[in-house]
């Protein structure tokens, strides 16, 4: 059946297996896509939505790079709002609710239609090896398929196991079987595991809620959208709504807890402490009487409906009858009890930057294998894993990216050098640059250099450099243009800003924090540049970012030029810390094992102290 060599094979369909096919396949590379349902390709296995604080951002810079996650989003949101616009723009951050069959059904199509994708359902259980090198992999089947490279998405399929009260049963999802074989196989050649958990609530009827008893959650007015490609926003929107637990909800889940898995030890492993559940909550917030849930909908048509605050493992009885506690659930019916899953992954400092393996050579791992949550943080890791596997395989340097670059960079860099032993899940304040790292200028950060790889095309390049040059153009307007104190005091008057005495540059008045693009699009002369040039929204936002957070934005450029200093220095490959006497036994553990690239990457290092680099860098001669 496969008497041809491919250069990349993938291993599981899931968002990080979807993005690493379509970079790699995109890029020239004939792809094999192999996993287990090829109904279930782009599966939202837990909530129905992108994006959210600091994912919508990693969205967008996917979407930047070319990947796919973007667009298939656009295609199927039933809801859009951008998050956080009460404070600054680095916190801005665009969330989407979709609907799950379209969303799984949009991914399929879009690797349908990419030239180099091949198809084929079956369980990998083993890798093919030859020395210290990937040759490809072997089916269940016992079907051997040649590659000159892997990449493993295999998500929480390796060795899963489901958990429902006292119940456990293997699986990597509802309804699905779990895999075996590969992580026996990578331990036996020297990598180490260990074992996550992560949750998901019941999913219940639409049908049986009481919805005027819950507060809605409407879209925003105006919804944006996530591609900066020319995907329609939406028209039409669902609403979601919120209701909350109360003290006889939690009386009744704490009658299940002497049943409850991770009360009474069946699970061992940890689970994601940003997004807990149920029971976890009430656990360790015991002084409050109340919870949020949030009721969201499946999909435009569906009567399915995402139970989003409540994921648990309690039994199923138990989960039924604390949720018609809640108000608006009364009469609730259930599609699926909520549950628990523990499952296999590999502590990432056995990575590179590039996220092939130390051990291995072109062998690469990419999302929650990796130690992270979050259909975001694993679609940007599988699209970094197939752009540099099809690199490392015509023998290119690696496409990394540093943390002043995206939040992509941030996330593989945390992966790489500090590991994780909790799922990992990426926020605003992982990144110290995250005034640079705005959603809204991904596109300029990062299409640019996905251009240059080849996998970004000519027309997402066009899109970008006409946004930049009309931006650029607008500040430079306000930088040139005056106004006098007639047209402007009656605008500053009506925000409650100073007035100004005399003519003055346009860039200073509008500096001002009270002072919104909508006011200064009184000033006829604005207007009538906005209009004559027919400036769209995304540009008059990046214009008004620029100019009101110029001085941050310089600043923070000044701080990463002196991280750069670091970066610069190099620590030569299989250097030996063991000659370095000064360093802190904790240090040179950690650096041996870890082994990063530079001075900078050394420092990011849990572990390793400032004293630490400074013996480094008088090594170095610096």
């Amino acid at each position: 059946m496969f008497d041809k060599e491919y250069d990349v094979i993938v291993v599981g369909g899931g968002h990080a297996g979807a993005e690493a096919a379509a970079a790699a396949a995109n890029m020239g590379s004939s792809t094999l896509l192999v996993t287990m349902n090829l109904q279930n390709i782009g599966q939202m296995s837990c909530n129905p939505a992108m994006g959210g604080i600091a994912k919508g951002q990693i969205v967008r810079e996917i979407d930047a790079l070319g990947g796919y996650s973007g667009i298939v989003t656009d295609l199927s949101s039933i809801q859009f709002k951008m998050l956080n616009k009460s404070k600054g723009p680095a916190m801005w951050s665009p969330r989407a609710q979709n609907d799950r069959m379209k969303f799984a059904e949009e991914w399929r199509l879009a690797l349908e239609n990419t030239p180099n994708v091949d198809f084929y359902q079956e369980m990998v259980k083993e890798l093919l090896l030859k020395g210290d090198k990937v040759v490809g992999v072997v089916t269940s089947l016992g079907i051997e398929i040649r590659s000159k490279s892997v990449v493993l998405t295999n998500g929480t399929f390796l060795n899963g196991l489901i958990h429902i009260g006292d119940k456990q049963f293997g699986g990597g999802r509802a309804g699905e079987r779990a895999a075996t074989g590969i992580t026996e196989q990578l331990q036996s050649i020297g990598f180490d595991y260990g074992r996550m958990k992560t949750g998901t609530p019941p999913r219940v009827d639409g049908r049986s809620l009481d919805y005027s008893k819950m507060i809605v959650q409407p879209g925003d007015e105006n919804p944006s959208k996530f591609s900066f490609l020319e995907t329609r926003a939406l028209i039409n929107q669902r609403d979601c709504f919120m209701t909350h637990t109360n003290e006889e909800v939690h009386e009744l889940l704490k009658e299940g807890f002497d049943r409850s898995p991770m009360f009474n030890g069946r699970i061992k492993s940890i689970g994601p402490r940003y997004c807990p559940s149920i029971e976890d909550k009430i656990n360790r917030f015991s002084d409050k009487s109340s919870h949020q849930i949030f009721v969201e909908p499946e999909g435009w048509n569906t009567l399915e409906v995402y139970v989003n605050g409540f994921s648990t493992s309690l039994p199923e009885d138990i989960q039924f009858k604390a949720l018609r506690s809640v108000k608006g659930f009364e009469k609730v019916k259930f599609f699926r009890p909520g549950y628990a899953i523990e499952y296999d992954y590999f502590p990432p400092t056995q990575l590179k930057h590039n996220l092939e393996t130390k051990i291995i050579n072109n062998l690469f791992f990419a999302g929650q294998i990796n130690g992270t949550t979050g259909y975001e943080e694993a679609a940007s890791q599988g699209l970094m894993a197939g752009i540099n596997a099809h690199l490392k395989i015509n023998e290119k340097e690696s496409f990394i990216l540093n943390r002043d670059e995206a939040y992509i960079g941030v996330l593989i860099d945390d992966l790489i050098t500090k590991g994780t032993e909790e799922p990992y899940r990426m926020f605003t304040s992982r990144a110290e640059f995250r005034t640079l790292l705005r959603q809204d200028n991904a596109d300029l950060r990062l299409t640019p250099r996905s251009y240059e790889l080849g996998l970004a095309k000519k027309e997402r390049l066009e899109v970008m450099q006409n946004k930049a040059t009309l931006s650029a153009d607008l500040v430079n307007f306000f930088q040139d243009t005056s106004v006098d104190p007639e047209s402007m005091n009656p605008i500053l008057e009506d925000v409650n800003s100073a007035p100004i005495k005399q003519s003055g540059k346009m860039f200073k008045i509008f500096s001002r924090p009270k002072v919104t693009f909508a006011d200064m699009m009184k000033i006829s002369s604005v207007r009538n540049y906005v209009e004559e040039n027919n400036l769209e929204n995304e540009v008059l936002e990046q214009a008004e970012i620029q100019v009101k957070y110029s001085g941050y934005i310089a600043k923070e450029r000044a701080n990463v030029d002196k991280l750069k200093r670091l970066e610069g220095v190099k620590i030569p490959d299989g250097f030996d810390y063991s000659v370095l006497g000064s360093l802190s036994y904790e240090a040179r553990e950690k650096l041996e094992k870890i082994r990063p690239v530079t001075i900078a990457q050394a420092s990011r290092i849990s572990g390793v102290s400032p004293s630490d680099i400074s013996v480094l860098l008088v090594y170095m001669g610096r």
